[in-house]
């Protein structure tokens, strides 16, 4: 098996280790810094949407780069857009969501607004964004594709791996997943014993104990 191969097998598993990871235990662990301010959910949120980064830099209210990564987009992959968190025009709705879902693709990360807001409501496809509008799209671009953006203040790059849950998204390159992903069980096991603790009646809080 090529080295590369080993890199994709080994992603891939920890892809699916996150999908159990919440995205405040992961920001904790992440030093409470990277996580994209504004955005939240309109899917019907049934589980934790993981994948690959694809990068999309558009420019305000255009969808043109937004069509163009949805050809090169794989199984996977969270197509996250750069839209300069302008929300006086969708980006996506409907349609391209049924696109997205029927290529298996993990999800979208809008830094702007989207449209079809009840539609996508109704479905458990991922779908992160600023806010909601009936107002579509020109189709005239500029734009970019795999190249770094910024999504709520936070930087992500081609190939990050986004968690995406009811509390927001984060993201974080594929080298530190390992680690993070140990820091992270480790806190999950923290916190289960206090809450079994707050549940027995036994608990001290952190202030109580110094």
């Amino acid at each position: 098996m090529s080295t590369a191969a080993v890199h994709d097998d080994l992603s891939d598993a920890l892809l699916s280790e996150f999908r159990t990871a919440a995205t405040a235990v992961i920001s904790d662990n992440l030093e409470r810094l990277p996580g994209a301010v504004g955005l939240h959910p309109f899917h019907r949120v049934a589980g934790t949407m993981v994948g690959r980064a694809l990068t999309v830099k558009v420019a305000a209210g255009d969808n043109l780069f937004i069509h163009k990564a949805l050809d090169l987009a794989q199984p996977g992959d969270v197509v996250v857009v750069d839209g300069g968190g302008e929300t006086s025009r969708a980006l996506i709705g409907e349609i391209m969501v049924a696109i997205a879902k029927s290529r298996k693709l993990a999800g979208f990360v809008i830094d702007g607004a989207i449209r079809d807001s009840d539609t996508i409501g109704r479905d458990d496809f991922p779908v992160f964004a600023r806010a909601a509008i009936h107002r579509g799209p020109y189709k005239h671009g500029p734009g970019a594709i795999g190249e770094s953006v910024c999504i709520g203040g936070m930087v992500i790059n081609p190939g990050d791996i986004v968690v995406g849950d009811a509390d927001g998204v984060v993201a974080f390159p594929v080298t530190a997943a390992g680690e993070l992903l140990q820091a992270v069980r480790i806190q999950e096991r923290k916190e289960e014993e206090m809450l079994r603790q707050i549940a027995e009646g036994t608990y001290v809080g952190a202030y109580a104990r110094a």
